[in-house]
């Protein structure tokens, strides 16, 4: 089951930090949701999860809000 990582309202850089920090915790092989406001996700996100070997299973945005499903490798 996938966590949720409620982030609205945050601005740059706070989102990537926190969303970081989230996914240390996560288990290998699971996944974290994050759910985001700030526009600069769209980029900051995908290059997090490159930069650290995560995996985006999926992203989205609907009404200004971004969403973000990541798997912890494992």
């Amino acid at each position: 089951m996938s966590q949720v990582l409620d982030l609205r309202g945050l601005t740059c850089p706070l989102p990537v930090l926190r969303t970081k920090k989230a996914m240390q915790a996560v288990p290998k092989g699971g996944s974290l949701t994050v759910e985001a406001t700030d526009p600069a996700t769209q980029a900051d996100i995908p290059a997090l999860c490159e930069a650290a070997g995560y995996t985006l299973l999926s992203s989205s945005e609907a009404n200004g809000l971004y969403t973000f499903n990541i798997q912890h490798p494992g």
